[in-house]
């Protein structure tokens, strides 16, 4: 469901407990990942994620409670979208709420043909998540040797690695749609 104005701020509370649990089941309390204050992701970065042009943030709702949340951008002039962020809380992973939540969202906009989203390396939950439950490939590996491009600020060289994933939707005739693709990196920044 759309999320709403007065439940932004727990919006954001609930994503930085998310990521801040991912991070802690990989590292402990020795992280040093974070953006801000022990988050690994600024109440600043998901804001600018909520507000941004052609965003829309939804939130995960399992049995009548909020178990989670995305933010999409969606680009019609060139049919990609961009998860920004897709969280579910660590009290019920592994239900399969997560797959659900981006299987609706698919349906939400079949006019989409390439799906992209980044997650840093050490989140091997995100990436088994993307790769083999919702059908992404790795295609980019951002660190400080091939920084993302496409961040301003330059964050990733103070980053250890961010995967970046690709998912192309087929045609209905079950091949890729080629002219989506020559409009995509027609328009593509590289």
């Amino acid at each position: 469901m759309p999320l709403e104005p007065d439940d932004r701020e727990q919006f954001i509370t609930d994503n930085q407990e998310a990521f801040r649990y991912g991070a802690m089941e990989e590292f402990g309390l020795r992280d040093d990942h974070c953006e801000e204050d022990g988050e690994i992701i600024s109440r600043q970065t998901i804001s600018d994620s909520i507000d941004a042009e052609n965003a829309e943030a939804y939130r995960i709702v399992c049995d009548g409670k909020n178990v989670g949340g995305a933010v999409i951008h969606i680009d019609n002039e060139t049919y990609t979208g961009h998860l920004d962020l897709l969280f579910v809380s660590p009290n019920v992973h592994s239900q399969g709420i997560g797959f659900a939540a981006w299987q609706a969202i698919e349906l939400m906009h079949p006019e989409i043909k390439v799906w992209e989203t980044v997650t840093p390396y050490f989140e091997k939950r995100n990436i088994h998540f993307y790769v083999n439950r919702c059908g992404f490939h790795i295609i980019e590996f951002y660190n400080n040797h091939h920084p993302d491009p496409h961040d301003p600020e330059g964050s990733s060289e103070d980053q250890d690695g961010m995967f970046r994933f690709q998912k192309v939707i087929e045609s209905t005739s079950g091949k890729p749609d080629n002219q989506h693709e020559k409009r995509y990196h027609q328009n593509s920044p590289d």
